[in-house]
């Protein structure tokens, strides 16, 4: 019988909590160490469609990238998209469990993931972490050959399933070695730049970050939040199930899609 306090510890194994950003709010949110567990659904987010996914589908935990409560609140109206999704959750009896800033560091995590997707060689981490000797967020590393940014950013696209993505052209500087933070990072630009970076791949970039990298003489592709950390999902899902072993069914979160789209 594997309880909720099993899947915690292999959490912490696999996203260390002192990796997790101080603002950050990760760990068990909704739901009871002693619960048992029979069945997982990993996910990027608690939308109320993963809500309702995790009913249909009889599992008792949802393992979330993003915490479904952020600050402390002060109360749990059903008038409220946060209150209402935790009230089902707790009707349902079942728990929620987020791994976010940690797991973007940790080793193999949301950062890794992304890297090795793009294909980067000789990885390492972008900035440090506060836990001594642990990466901290961000990844940089070495393309196999030169590309052009045009050329680079349509690898992009294909490799995390875009039809579209913003682009910031610092001149006509070529592309070996790139760095990345997945979902917000747009505060590591100059970081980025000053390890030598020639492009720069995150998401939710805003109009004066890239002024700021046009400046730093460093491309920058805003591939999104969504598309940029998805691809943690069914990694995650692989691993929590190698950790937990036979004794509980791990499904990854497949259907969800990019909240913003375009015309």
């Amino acid at each position: 019988m594997v309880k909720l306090q099993d899947v915690m510890q292999a959490m912490e194994r696999i996203a260390p909590r002192r990796l997790a950003e101080e603002w950050d709010n990760p760990g068990l949110l909704v739901g009871s160490p002693h619960d048992e567990v029979r069945k997982i659904l990993v996910a990027l987010d608690v939308r109320e469609e993963t809500v309702e996914r995790a009913i249909e589908d009889g599992c008792d935990l949802i393992v979330a990238h993003h915490p479904l409560i952020f600050r402390g609140l002060k109360a749990v109206r059903t008038d409220d998209a946060t209150g209402r999704k935790i009230a089902r959750l707790i009707k349902a009896g079942i728990a929620v469990f987020a791994a976010h800033t940690n797991l973007d560091s940790a080793a193999g995590g949301v950062n890794d993931v992304l890297a090795e997707r793009l294909g980067l060689k000789s990885v390492v981490p972008l900035a440090e972490s506060a836990a001594d000797g642990e990466p901290g967020l961000g990844r940089i590393g070495s393309l196999d050959a030169e590309f052009s940014l045009d050329d680079f950013a349509a690898c992009v696209k294909e490799k995390l399933g875009l039809s579209s993505m913003r682009i910031v052209r610092a001149g006509d500087r070529r592309i070996s070695r790139v760095a990345l933070c997945g979902g917000s990072g747009a505060e590591f630009v100059g970081r980025a730049a000053a390890k030598g970076a020639d492009v720069y791949v995150t998401g939710d970039v805003k109009y004066h970050d890239a002024e700021r990298a046009i400046g730093l003489g460093i491309h920058v592709l805003d591939a999104g939040h969504f598309a940029t950390e998805q691809p943690i999902v069914a990694r995650l899902a692989e691993r929590l199930e190698k950790e937990l072993g036979d004794g509980v069914e791990v499904v990854a979160e497949t259907k969800s899609s990019d909240f913003f789209q375009n015309l």
